[in-house]
């Protein structure tokens, strides 16, 4: 299969099986957004959303969050992995905000990623997620997902497997694609033992029809 017909058998399924692919993360408004993905990173989406209801009932935007105290946002975030740096990285983010941006989250990715703790996949998250802009986040599952499905070749780096994303896929799916994909690695496509027998886009996936051939 070519790689257009892989993109387009795997667009094509997705669009008809998971049409309103979202953000797991539970947030209200963008600032609530920035400080769940920051905490997400090496973290799961689950025990994110279990611990920003207490965050954000003492740091409700950028101003309050900017006067924390570290001891007392570290004990709110101490079961998320890394809570030293990203209680420093949140305290100077919401500092940056006041001072920089007014507390109004930016919407370009170069603004965002000069935020403490903001990489650029962060920023394609809060981008693609808040705006809809055609950027790609390449975190593991999309990294991984990408290149066994063959949507990626040879792709070393997680910018070097976005750019190749955004090339094929189409523009205004982009913002979508990455949440099928994540999801995709994330249930069906896991790490150590893909579901291949389950998957609905097997067919189309370099890495089943290679193994399978085997």
């Amino acid at each position: 299969m070519k790689k257009k017909e892989r993109y387009d058998y795997i667009i094509t399924y997705f669009s008809e099986h998971l049409p309103e692919a979202e953000t797991e993360l539970l947030y209200d408004n963008p600032f609530q957004l920035l400080v769940a993905v920051v905490l997400s990173a090496q973290c799961t989406d689950k025990r994110v959303n279990m611990v920003t209801p207490e965050i954000f009932k003492h740091y409700p935007d950028s101003e309050s969050l900017s006067k924390a105290k570290f001891d007392a946002l570290f004990h709110l975030i101490k079961s998320i992995s890394y809570p030293n740096n990203k209680a420093r990285h949140l305290i100077g983010m919401a500092q940056m905000l006041e001072k920089e941006f007014n507390g109004i989250v930016p919407l370009t990715v170069d603004d965002l990623v000069k935020l403490p703790g903001v990489g650029r996949k962060t920023a394609n998250v809060i981008t693609s997620v808040i705006d809809n802009q055609p950027n790609m986040a390449v975190d593991t599952h999309v990294f991984r997902v990408s290149a066994r499905m063959g949507l990626t070749t040879n792709a070393k780096t997680p910018l070097a497997a976005e750019k190749q994303l955004i090339k094929h896929f189409p523009e205004n799916l982009i913002h979508k694609a990455h949440h099928w994909l994540i999801l995709h690695g994330r249930y069906v496509c896991t790490a150590r033992k893909p579901a291949c027998t389950i998957c609905g886009v097997k067919n189309a996936c370099k890495f089943y029809n290679i193994n399978r051939d085997n």
